[in-house]
């Protein structure tokens, strides 16, 4: 019995080795074993996982084509609320028969596990600052409330003490300069 046959992202290609010209697809969805990715965004344990399988027996081994779609959970990394964002991405790889040469996948027991590459495409394709919305104001810096729930609302102008003598030399808006700016060119 193999042990490629308990795990979740195991395919089995028994009737693709050493078939070359032959081809299969699939869809398949799979509930992720363990969470994909750290941060402030992931895909949670137990999310769905839709593959779209494309494999093909070549001279070499499997080539394996899939587009895969999930949805990944966190926060927004300026404002902090909860966010859900769909992630797709896809990838090709060869999955060689074993002998002398070296690869990074091998097909093993008529198995390809795609566990690892459907991982790192999802890992990868995660934003390391997501936002709720393009653009997101985030938290107001005095009282930590969402500036979005509140737009109208003006910050605080502080003015630093030692500044406060410079006030009195700030010119008015409505008075024309022009005199002191020809003044400083003579």
């Amino acid at each position: 019995m193999s042990k490629y046959k308990k795990q979740p992202f195991a395919v089995n290609i028994r009737d693709l080795v050493r078939h070359p010209g032959e081809m299969r697809e699939h869809d398949i969805v799979v509930n992720t074993p363990e969470q994909f990715g750290e941060g402030l965004i992931a895909v949670r344990e137990g999310t769905p996982i839709h593959q779209r399988l494309r494999l093909e027996s070549v001279h070499e081994g499997v080539l394996v084509t899939a587009e895969v779609e999930t949805i990944a959970d966190g926060v927004c990394g300026r404002c902090l609320i909860d966010i859900s964002q769909g992630v797709q991405v896809e990838f090709q790889e060869l999955f060689a028969y074993s002998g002398n040469e070296a690869s990074d996948y091998e097909v093993h027991d008529d198995h390809v596990d795609l566990e690892p590459l459907i991982r790192d495409a999802v890992v990868l394709s995660l934003p390391f600052q997501p936002v709720c919305q393009p653009d997101c104001p985030g938290l107001d810096p005095e009282t930590g409330e969402r500036l979005a729930d509140n737009p109208d609302r003006k910050p605080q102008e502080t003015v630093d003490p030692r500044w406060s003598a410079l006030a009195g030399f700030t010119p008015d808006p409505g008075t024309d300069n022009s005199d002191a700016v020809s003044k400083e060119e003579r």
